[in-house]
């Protein structure tokens, strides 16, 4: 059997904290599937001033030592390589739209989904107002730009309307706090979204992986929250920054976030909504996303997170396991999904 030929797609085209993030990511990723019977991995690391590296690692010093090159010469790089699949570990949000599409172009197949579909997640007031549309509860909200004023009566939620793990984000409970929430958030957005705050039972993540043309639900992530002292999560509880400047991941540790157990019946009824979630924004491959279940048990959709980095620690990848589903495992069948039936890569 000959080896799959996989592109890491690391990095970001937007800012430094992205492209560490890309980076943790993608290094947990390299460590944790380097499977040389299997694979054959190379790594493409953008940085923000747009410029393409093709390093040995993920180590600084080996991105340093990786001669910066322009589109145009990656573009004719990447043509000779006989790439087999890309795997984006790209956060930003041209790192999820632009540079998939790009690979579009160059009729490189990767695993995830498309650069339109991810254009839509990214924008929650759009993602919420199809899978509102599919029948799902979504919490009454509005999309306010610079200068308009809010209609909503607090306690309401203000979020950027594209930013991901909570920057900007803030629980509303006067109409007296409404101008510090929205100056805060429109510093990570354009548009922003004010919504109703749907009173606290729980709050889930729920991952969906295809195999064969099934949806299959993936076990619940449950994170920590409290009606009283945390009714919504923040970016400290996301990632958090270490003293020798790295990112580190916060909701990892079993204390803030764990594995619901699959016999809890709101296990289902979220699994069941989920690919609702999935199917109407036509997501393939994977999907995950985020919903609070209120006091009476019934799930509302907050957001989409269409990304696997495929690392340990990414919550697909702990869903999986938890499901029985080791990390090479998955892997093997995200690349079948992408190859299709034209390519049946690997057996798993």
């Amino acid at each position: 059997m000959s080896l799959i030929n996989i592109l890491h797609l690391v990095g970001s085209a937007h800012n430094d904290f992205y492209c560490d993030l890309s980076r943790l990511y993608a290094q947990d990723c390299l460590a944790a599937t380097a499977d040389r019977s299997l694979y054959n991995f190379q790594i493409a690391y953008i940085t923000p001033d747009r410029q393409w590296r093709f390093p040995n690692s993920l180590s600084r010093e080996d991105i340093a030592l990786a001669k910066p090159i322009p589109l145009f010469d990656a573009i004719h790089f990447l043509t000779v390589q006989n790439i087999d699949i890309m795997l984006p570990q790209m956060f930003c949000i041209p790192g999820m739209t632009q540079y998939r599409a790009l690979f579009d172009l160059l009729k490189i197949p990767y695993i995830g989904n498309t650069s339109d579909i991810m254009a839509i997640a990214a924008h929650k007031a759009r993602a919420k107002a199809i899978v509102e549309a599919a029948g799902v509860k979504v919490p009454r909200g509005e999309l306010l730009r610079q200068g308009d004023v809010p209609t909503i009566t607090p306690p309401a939620v203000i979020k950027p309307v594209s930013s991901d793990n909570s920057l900007g984000v803030t629980l509303v409970k006067d109409v007296t706090e409404y101008d510090a929430a929205l100056k805060k958030a429109f510093e990570y957005a354009s548009e922003v979204i004010v919504e109703e705050f749907i009173e606290l039972g729980r709050e889930v993540r729920c991952g969906i992986i295809a195999k064969d043309g099934e949806l299959i639900g993936l076990p619940l992530e449950e994170y920590l929250v409290d009606p009283h002292n945390k009714p919504i999560r923040n970016h400290a509880d996301k990632l958090q920054q270490t003293d020798d400047g790295d990112l580190r991941f916060a909701a990892k540790d079993n204390i803030k976030s764990w594995i619901v157990d699959p016999s809890d019946p709101i296990t289902e009824k979220v699994q069941q909504v989920a690919k609702k979630c999935h199917t109407a924004l036509g997501c393939r491959h994977y999907s995950l996303f985020d919903f609070r279940i209120d006091p009476k048990g019934e799930p509302w959709f907050l957001e989409a997170g269409l990304y696997c980095s495929f690392a340990p620690k990414s919550v697909i990848s702990s869903m999986a396991k938890a499901a029985g589903i080791p990390l090479n495992d998955l892997l093997i069948i995200a690349i079948n999904e992408t190859l299709g039936s034209n390519k049946k890569a690997l057996q798993n």
